[in-house]
């Protein structure tokens, strides 16, 4: 359940719009994911339900990720540049800081009012009103509630977006942030008749045949450090490696979900070079290292167990300052210029 207090104050805040048939825009977050887009897309359809005029989109770039572009809804997204003029209300989702919404941002905060709805524990709050709860395995779990209190009954197309961003968000429920009230509200998702097999083939057990050459690049990259305190394994690609392979970008994302299974390492790190200069930097733990303290020092943010920065230097700068940050949360002080054991 999300906070008491801010659930109603949201629930109110959508209410009102949905009655004067206000102008609503929805954002997710900039390369959205399940739980980013499941939320939004969710959120977008009740809202039309109860009468508000709604416009859904992401940040550019406006490519759906192919793992997604089946989620009911999708096809009404439109991109950032057509959105409407003034909307009385702009709702941020599953952004865990301005920046997220890229060009939305602008508008969110001009806006008369404004919404943020969001799980991720490094979110310093921003918007006028702000849902946020970090103890939420996803930011769907918070649209649910949302849903529940505008009186928006759960059908098929609704629960389908929800228990995508779940399942997602919980790496189909094996991650450490689900409970008992998770698995609840997945019984609540099933008993509307979701194909969930379906869904979890869909986002996990579906990929283009060159992904199997770009895994093999990154797998084959991958180093195991034992010199950081916390063991730590990490390996990078390209989008232009993957583009080579005939994959969009976003097929990247799902690296760092493989590399974190050596057992050997706490830490799992994934860099992904943009065609800019720029690394995409996924974090994740095994629950010793508390990840998004790293990413927040980094300029990111996300969760203890996930989180993730944009880099701007090199390859071995951008890890010299992750070895630096893991050696110091393990007590540890490296010596300039010194590089950690590699096993």
């Amino acid at each position: 359940m999300a906070p008491e207090g801010a659930l109603g104050a949201a629930v109110a805040l959508l209410s009102r719009a949905a009655d004067d048939g206000a102008v609503v825009v929805l954002s997710a977050h900039v390369q959205p994911d399940a739980d980013a887009l499941g939320s939004t897309l969710a959120l977008a359809e009740g809202l039309r339900r109860r009468g508000a005029r709604v416009t859904a989109t992401f940040p550019g770039p406006f490519v759906l990720p192919a793992s997604l572009g089946w989620l009911p809804g999708a096809d009404r997204l439109v991109p950032a540049d057509a959105l409407p003029v003034a909307p009385d209300l702009v709702v941020g989702l599953d952004a865990a800081d301005l920046r997220r919404l890229g060009e939305v941002g602008p508008v969110l905060a001009a806006a008369p009012q404004s919404l943020v709805v969001d799980h991720h524990a490094s979110n310093p709050g921003f918007g006028a009103v702000r849902l946020i709860d970090a103890d939420a395995a996803a930011t769907v779990v918070l649209v649910a509630d949302l849903l529940d209190g505008l009186g928006v009954d759960l059908d098929v197309d609704l629960a389908t977006c929800l228990y995508a961003g779940l399942a997602a968000d919980t790496g189909s429920f094996r991650f450490g942030n689900t409970s008992p009230g998770t698995h609840a509200l997945a019984g609540r998702l099933l008993g509307t008749g979701i194909d969930h097999a379906r869904i979890s083939q869909r986002l996990f057990d579906t990929a283009p045949f060159g992904w199997l050459a770009l895994l093999s690049l990154a797998a084959g990259r991958a180093a195991l450090e034992t010199g950081t305190g916390a063991g730590l394994v990490w390996t990078w690609a390209t989008a232009a490696e993957a583009a080579g392979h005939g994959l969009a970008a976003d097929h990247l994302e799902a690296l760092v979900d493989v590399v974190r299974s050596a057992q050997e390492a706490d830490v799992a790190c994934v860099l992904k070079g943009d065609d800019d200069g720029s690394w995409n930097v996924s974090l994740r733990s095994r629950g010793g290292t508390d990840v998004s303290a790293i990413a927040q020092a980094l300029g990111g943010g996300g969760h203890r167990m996930a989180a993730g920065f944009t880099s701007h230097v090199g390859r071995e700068e951008t890890m010299a300052a992750i070895r630096g940050h893991l050696m110091s949360a393990s007590g540890l002080h490296p010596r300039p210029g010194a590089v950690p054991d590699r096993a």
